[in-house]
Order: C-alpha cells, then structure tokens, then sequence
C-alpha cells in the first residue's frame, strides 16, 4: 500500500492488518514493544488528605536480562543459546507470555528447552513440566504436507501471576541448511525500555566473514584468536537503556548487526538459483495444467497462466531462509495445489516456458534497497517474474493471489530486483529495474445513498468501486478474511473514511475476479446522528474524507504525492418533509500537478434531496521543493472545503 496517499485513513490499514492475521505471541527471543500498563497509585502510610504520588509508567512485562550466545562453525552449522528473565508487571504481561514459542526448520534444526522456571513473587519457584511443551507445524503450513518440517515449539506457562518472575533457556542447533557452508544473521537491539540488559555474543570463523556493525552500537569487546584457516573472532555487546541510543537505522543497513559468508550478490544469486530453481519439470506438466484449468487451447495466454497459478495455487507464507529446505519440482507444486511465493514463481516459470515466452526471476527486499544490504536470505521479501510479451514488460508475484496482471504492492515498485540466475560471479550487473507504475490509471468511484427519518436515524448505503493500490489492500483483506469477519471490515473502511454507526449489511465482488475493479458496498445505521431541536442543524456532506500527503517536514524536502490516483466521491441525502437546506460554496482548484473540485446543491422546489460531490485528481509523483508553499496552499484548499456543513432549518 502507497503510505505516502490513500484515501481511505491510516487507521484502517492498521485495524486491518490485526483483523486478518492471527495474533502471535512475542518472540521472547527478540522482545517486542509494549503499551505502558495503566499507572498504579496509592502508597501506605501516606496521610488520606495528601494525593499519592504517581508511580513510574510500567511496561507489561520488563525483560530484566537477555542474554544470547552465537557460534558458528566454517561448515555452516550454528549454535545459539538464549537466557531470559522477565518480570511480569499486568495482567496483560501474563497474557504476553502465557506462550513462548519458537520457530524452526526440522530439517535442519532442532530445540532444546532445558529449563523453563516461575518465581512466584508470594514465594517459592515451580518449574515447567516437559508436558507443557508441544511442537506441531506452524500454522501457516498446516494444511500443506511438504512443509510439515517448518515447526513451532511451544511452552504454556500455567500459574504465571502479576509480580512474578519468567525465566527460560532455549538452545537451538543448526545442522547443515540448505545454503550450507555459508550462514548469516541479523540483529537489532531493544530501544523501547522494554529490556533492562542485553548481552549479545557472536564467535565466528574469520574467513570469508563479512560484517557490518551500526556505528552507533559498536562492540564492546573484539577478540580474535587462531590463524589462517581456523581464525576466529567473537563479538561481544552489553547495552542497557542508558547505552548510546541511534535516532534511526544507518541507510546502508536494516540491523545493527548483520553478518554473512556470502562474498556477493552475484554468488547468492547463483546459489539461490542451483538450489531452489533448477529443477526437472516433468513429463506431464503441461497437460496436467491443462486439465486442471479447463482448457484444451494451446498455447495458453501468460495472463491465463498467471491467474491460474496465482488463485488455484494456495500460497504457504513460509520465509525464505525456512522454506528452502523443501525441493518440489512444478509437477509436484501443481499436483499438491499449494506452494510457496517461491515456488509458485517456479510454476509459473515452467508454464510460461511451454510457450517459449522470454522470462525472468527476481527476487526483492522488504527494507533498504538489496544493493545496499550485505547478501543474505533473511532481507528478501518475496519473488517475481518478469515476463515480456508484446513489446511490454510485466512483473508478476502469483504469490499475492489476488493480484491483477502486473500489478505489484506499491512498496515494491520501484525497487531493483535481485535477478535470480547462473550469473558470472564477478558480474556487477545482478540487479532490475522494477517500474513505478501501475499497469492501469488508479482511481476510486464512491457512491453514498443516504436517509435522514424525524427520529434523527441516519441510514446509508456505500459503495467503493475501484483500481490501484487501495483495491489491491482491499482484495487482499476481504480474501484472507472469512465471511462471518466482512462486516468488521465494512466497519473499519467506515470509520476511517469518517462514517459512524453500526453495519446492518455487506457484500463484496469475488477478490479472485481481478480482470475487473473491485466493488465494496454495505448498509450502515446511525441512530440520532442529528438533534433536529437544534436550529438550524449543521451535517457535513456524507462523503469519505481524502487524506492526502503532507507537506515535508523539511522545506527543501521534494514532496512525495505518490501513485497517480483519480477519486470521485458523490453523496445523496434524503430528508423528512418539512426542511430547508443551506448548502455551502463549492470549490474548484485547479494545478498542473492535481486538480480539486467539489459541488454541492440544496433540494430543488418540492423536493427533499440534497447531493453533494468532490473529485480530486493526482497527476504527478513528485513536486519539487520550490513548490513547497503552493502544494500547502492546495492542501488548505481541500480541507477548508471538507470542513464545511450543510445547514437544515424546519420550514
């Protein structure tokens, strides 16, 4: 999604992102950020007529120590051993760690949890029996076979108390991956408080070790020992809140300590692509594929390949550096019906190839751009095709689902893709271009059919018809959301584009039908939403609120508008009989780089209709910085027009 514009607010991308994923308990590996707990008050002793002094903000849980050890060995197999003790301080601390769980690889790995302990702060300790410890598949492979060896282990902490103290060992060995001999890491310190001490170790063969360290947490011991060969070094940090603090992450960096024995992008590309994509395609793949899509035309449209792969193939959400042990050629991907992004690209791949249609594979970051990262799994986000076909180049992620043609997250465009390739090691030229653009014009069409009764009540019917980067947020959560949680969602769009009351219904056109633009309607009710003993009463037009850019912090800053977008918003109220209607002034603004207008009209002779509309159009990405003043002045255009209210009196 564009965070530099949407139209609908911020607040539905977040209530969103909650509603449609399953809430995972913190890694107590890696601590989280908390909420403060709400502040405790009132001390013994203190005279009744003296208030309390507020005590210190609380966090749910205080990680008093975390202690981590790393080894790792030249042959590519690892050690790593944490210690944690934790303080619980809430209720909802409890609730954050009811739960430890721990992601690996079987395959590879495997965990020991050789102590598990609760203090109890009445007194005495009870240790966790090994019954309270279950390892099941991840939830997110649970349905698919191949992936049964990406595991969670899990310990439930029964009797766990505010006051009480968690403390826990874990030890996980790394065998031989995938990737073997080669290893790497990532890890950023806990800035939020939420950790009192942090000791941090890593021992690692020199050779071939390549690490970055952020200038602002820099090691606090180095020690070197061996030669040639067997050379190591250990790393060693110790960070407490009063530790030297970054303001933000180094550009060239997405941790603050990332290690890797790969020596280039060009060899991670070659090693990527002999491990996960040279792989026999089969004898009966293409028929198969034809079966399955209901199609005897030969050959195949890329766009019909690609829908087919992208909605009939049910996508693992596995991460790359645990999916790679799993070797499935696209036979096998198209007959179980379910693959990773990964391997849904491979699928793709081998069915575009039946075509002799000209392709290629990439691979992106989710983070800094991938050129200026050292080369390891754990920085790519997700895999693409890029395909050309009639003169045009497409970049294609079936891995999405619901995706149309072409069209990638906006977070993605942009970028330089990784290509995946047998690539000549001493080459620089590893990386692609993937286009800013959309492969259509984005724009929203907002319809809004509403009823004022004598009581007050309003009801409105909303219907969202749209392309772009919103419609693909919206594909996305009404396609990972069952029926039953629709109208959560409805109620969400409601609330950040302004509406209050409560959903009465909710439809939404197939997410998987995405040759069209995707189409939200729902039915809300609003009991008392006007006084009418009030005189006059003053409503706002019904219409979704535009959140648009902000000017840059920075004057000399350019300002960022984003995707081009086209939105047209019209309104209809009806009113009980009896009512006049003062509307406001319309407005017109019209730039070189966006154009505004809005109209708004009071019912005609007789009638008790009322309508309004605006339409802002967004033709430009990017401003310069010498038209900082203008771009303001066109913003306190738009929001003094939102601003302004319709004013009923009783005839």
């Amino acid at each position: 999604m564009d965070a530099r514009r949407i139209i609908f607010l911020p607040v539905f991308l977040c209530a969103v992102a909650a509603l449609i994923c399953k809430p995972d308990s913190a890694s107590p590996q890696t601590p989280q950020a908390s909420l403060p707990a709400a502040q405790s008050s009132g001390a013994g002793g203190k005279s009744p007529e003296k208030p309390a002094e507020p005590a210190e903000p609380q966090t749910p849980a205080q990680i008093t120590l975390l202690e981590t050890h790393y080894r790792f060995e030249s042959d590519g197999s690892s050690r790593k051993e944490v210690h944690t003790i934790v303080k619980i301080n809430s209720e909802l601390g409890v609730r954050q760690f009811a739960h430890l769980n721990f992601d690996y690889n079987r395959a590879w790995q495997s965990i020991e949890i050789p102590m598990v302990r609760v203090t109890h702060s009445s007194g005495g300790t009870a240790d966790v029996l090994p019954s309270a410890i279950t390892d099941a598949p991840s939830e997110a492979v649970k349905d698919a076979p191949a992936y049964q060896d990406v595991r969670v282990k899990s310990v439930r902490i029964l009797g766990l108390e505010p006051s009480d103290t968690l403390e826990y060992r874990v030890i996980t060995t790394s065998g031989k991956g995938p990737l073997a001999p080669n290893f790497w890491l990532d890890h950023s310190f806990d800035r939020t408080g939420v950790v009192s001490q942090e000791l941090f170790e890593i021992n690692a063969p020199e050779p071939h070790l390549r690490i970055r360290i952020n200038p602002a947490t820099p090691a606090a011991a180095i020690e070197r020992s061996g030669g040639g060969h067997s050379a190591r070094v250990l790393y060693r940090w110790t960070m407490t809140p009063d530790s030297p603090k970054r303001d933000a992450l180094q550009p060239s960096t997405t941790a603050d300590v990332a290690l890797t024995t790969f020596s280039s992008w060009s060899r991670f590309s070659n090693t990527i692509y002999k491990t996960n994509f040279v792989i026999g395609f089969g004898e009966n793949l293409w028929s198969d594929a034809t079966k399955k899509m209901g199609t005897a035309k030969e050959p195949v449209p890329p766009r019909a390949l690609y829908e087919f792969v992208a909605g009939k193939i049910a996508t693992v959400d596995v991460p790359l550096d645990l999916a790679m042990s799993v070797h499935r050629s696209p036979a096998d991907i198209l007959a179980s019906g379910y693959g990773s992004s990964a391997e849904k690209v491979a699928l793709l791949a081998a069915l575009i190839a039946q075509n002799h249609v000209r392709f290629g594979l990439l691979m992106y970051g989710g983070g800094a751009p991938l050129e200026q990262e050292l080369p390891r799994p754990s920085v790519i986000s997700g895999t693409l095709l890029a395909l050309k076909e009639g003169g045009n180049r497409y970049f294609l992620d079936p891995g999405l689902e619901v995706a149309p043609f072409g069209m990638l997250p906006a977070d993605v465009r942009g970028k330089r893709g990784l290509r995946i390739a047998a690539i000549d090691e001493d080459t620089n030229d590893v990386f692609m271009a993937i286009p800013e653009d959309l492969p259509f014009p984005a724009w929203q069409r907002v319809t809004v059919d509403a009823a004022l009764d004598g009581n007050g009540t309003l009801t409105a019917k909303v219907k969202y018809v749209m392309r772009g980067d919103n419609e693909l947020l919206l594909r996305i959560a009404f396609h990972q959301s069952p029926r039953e949680k629709w109208a959560s969602l409805a109620q969400l769009l409601s609330l950040s584009d302004g509406f209050r009351g409560k959903i009465v219904s909710v439809s939404a056109s197939d997410p998987l039908a995405s040759k069209e633009p995707f189409t939200v309607e729902y039915e809300i009710a609003q009991p008392k939403f006007v006084d009418w003993s009030k005189k006059p009463v003053r409503i706002p037009a019904l219409l979704p609120l535009f959140a648009l850019p902000d000017p840059p912090a920075q004057p000399n800053s350019p300002i960022e508008l984003g995707t081009p977008l086209d939105v047209e918003a019209t309104a209809t109220l009806t009113l009980p009989p009896g009512f006049s209607v003062q509307p406001p002034s319309g407005t017109s603004v019209n730039r070189d780089y966006a154009s505004f207008t809005s109209k708004y009209s009071a019912p005609a002779a007789g009638g008790n209709t009322l309508t309004a509309s605006r339409h802002i159009h967004f033709l430009a990405r990017q401003l310069p910085a010498l038209s900082n003043a203008d771009y303001r002045a066109f913003l306190r255009a738009v929001q003094n027009d939102e601003a302004q209210t319709f004013s009923i009196t009783p005839r």
